[in-house]
């Protein structure tokens, strides 16, 4: 196992920036996320750690060890590929066993590894069949376990499951914890899928236009982001946003005026002003639909649109004066709600969040987050 260190790596491509001086480290042992959207940068870095990019600029450590200059071979790394790239002619025990005879391994030693590999995941009696023989998640599973066998320091995963359906996907997110469980080993893994990043990283890495926005665990990132384009990358629906204006301050709330004039308190905001700008900021499954006692944080709203899942339903609805609907999550006991009907919706003070007019999050408390800086 191995820790890994960036510190200030920069990309580009002839005089193209695509990575703007990137720090972070990756501790020994430690299951790290990286994700974004399309084209943020996180699988350049993913390569540039494995050696297949070259570093403009800053500096690479692998288990202490400067690594800029170190052939990718010989970074002690392994890496797995959204396309599984088996040799379709070799067997899975051949496929798996192909690296190490390069190697030079002893037979005996091969079949040692191989035979290990292929019980951690469960594929033993796959061990005879071609590829062709195998269906997307156990091509899947072959490619790791080629992986597996070199004993790596460091796992690289980049966007593994992209070619699954759904339930395998599911499948392989627990196979893949569960392997992290058992070996102990440093894994750095890519995806654009924000509920593969939340479900198997112990922390998050958000990149957006080349540059970490945030770092923490999946909790940290989902309960205090750090900025807007956090709030709203990760959940599902995302985070509703509602533009305001501070009205008042005091020890134990922010009043904010929404569009159509209703007001709305929340717990204290670090940095809040009379007279800012500000975007509140409240999660669907937050909102809930209003009982008689509630006088206080309210707004009325009209039912848009209702997506029916069997355990809640998610309601979509409108404020005026505000284009973007709001999504509400409500359990399946609620009382339905159709398009077309008014609402009255409670939004929790503790659970409002408000971002300033730069889109960074005033917080209710000071948030420390596992790397320097927290919020980047």
């Amino acid at each position: 196992m191995a820790s890994v260190s960036i510190k200030n790596i920069v990309k580009h491509y002839d005089k193209t920036p695509v990575i703007h001086g990137i720090d972070l480290d990756i501790a020994d042992g430690e299951f790290m996320v990286f994700v974004g959207p399309s084209g943020c940068g996180k699988s350049t870095l993913l390569r540039m750690i494995a050696g297949l990019e070259t570093i403009s600029e800053g500096t690479l450590h692998i288990g202490g060890t400067l690594a800029n200059d170190i052939a990718p071979a010989q970074r002690k790394l392994a890496m797995v590929f959204q396309s599984y790239a088996l040799y379709p002619h070799m067997t899975v025990y051949e496929n798996m066993a192909f690296a190490l005879k390069l190697a030079g391994h002893k037979p005996a030693e091969v079949q040692a590894a191989v035979e290990r590999a292929a019980g951690i995941l469960q594929i033993a009696p796959l061990l005879k069949r071609k590829p062709k023989e195998l269906s997307g998640g156990q091509r899947q599973r072959v490619a790791i376990g080629r992986a597996i066998v070199r004993k790596p320091e460091v796992f690289l995963f980049d966007e593994p499951l992209s070619n699954l359906d759904a339930s395998l996907r599911v499948q392989m997110r627990v196979e893949i914890s569960r392997l992290h469980s058992e070996l102990k080993t440093t894994m750095i893994y890519v995806t654009h899928d924000q509920v593969e990043a939340m479900t198997l990283g112990q922390r998050i890495v958000v990149f957006n236009g080349g540059r970490i926005e945030q770092v923490g665990t999946p909790h940290e990132l989902y309960n205090a982001p750090a900025n807007l384009f956090v709030a709203g990358f990760l959940g599902t629906p995302k985070m509703n946003f509602i533009p305001g204006e501070v009205v008042a301050v005091d020890a134990a709330r922010v009043t904010v005026r929404l569009p159509g004039g209703a007001l709305l308190g929340v717990e204290t905001a670090a940095g809040a002003q009379t007279g800012d700008r500000v975007t509140l900021g409240v999660r669907a499954e937050h909102l809930s639909l209003a009982a008689p006692q509630h006088t206080d944080n309210v707004i009325d709203v009209g039912v848009g649109h209702v997506e029916y899942l069997g355990d809640l339903s998610i309601v979509y609805t409108t404020l005026d004066g505000m284009p973007d609907m709001i999504a509400v999550k409500l359990p399946a006991e609620a009382a339905p709600l159709h398009a077309g009907a008014r609402a009255r919706l409670h939004l929790p003070p503790s659970r409002c969040q408000l971002f300033n007019s730069d889109g960074r999050a005033l917080h209710r408390n000071t948030v420390e987050f596992g790397n320097p800086g927290g919020f980047v």
